[in-house]
């Protein structure tokens, strides 16, 4: 299983920096050659599903993915969102937590592991550098840096 972490600051209030993060509608116009969408009506929170559709013509496959731990940045306490892969081609999770800077603004950081059905153990590497990079540009566009 490919594991990869990204992390980002902003100077965004750490709910402005949650609701983007969780806008999971936005996810997909920030990779190329993905379009996402929300499932389940909102608001969004646990049992939430959604779908990430990758690719051109035939050559697509889904991600498919539930909300299975949702809670919002508090007081005193960061936000943590957890994602489970429950498709035919993307498996695994992936964790999102947005934590209050002591100095003002947010920090955003994103944990996954992922498994590509097919894709040898070998290559994860390979896979994580490559989810490092999709996913760095993701925070990097949700956040505006």
């Amino acid at each position: 299983m490919s594991r990869f972490r990204v992390e980002r600051f902003s100077e965004l209030p750490v709910e402005e920096v949650w609701r983007r993060l969780t806008d999971f509608a936005a996810h997909g116009r920030l990779v190329p050659l993905t379009r996402s969408r929300v499932l389940s009506p909102g608001p969004t929170g646990v049992g939430t599903r959604f779908v990430a559709r990758t690719g051109i013509g035939r050559l697509s496959f889904d991600d498919p993915m539930e909300v299975v731990a949702w809670e919002p940045p508090g007081p005193g306490r960061p936000g943590r969102c957890l994602l489970e892969k429950r498709g035919r081609v993307v498996l695994g999770r992936a964790v999102i937590e947005v934590y209050e800077n002591p100095g003002g603004g947010a920090r955003a950081v994103w944990v996954e592991e992922l498994r590509l059905r097919g894709v040898p153990g070998a290559l994860d590497p390979v896979l994580a550098s490559a989810g490092r990079r999709v996913f760095g540009r993701v925070l990097d566009g949700l956040l505006g840096n």
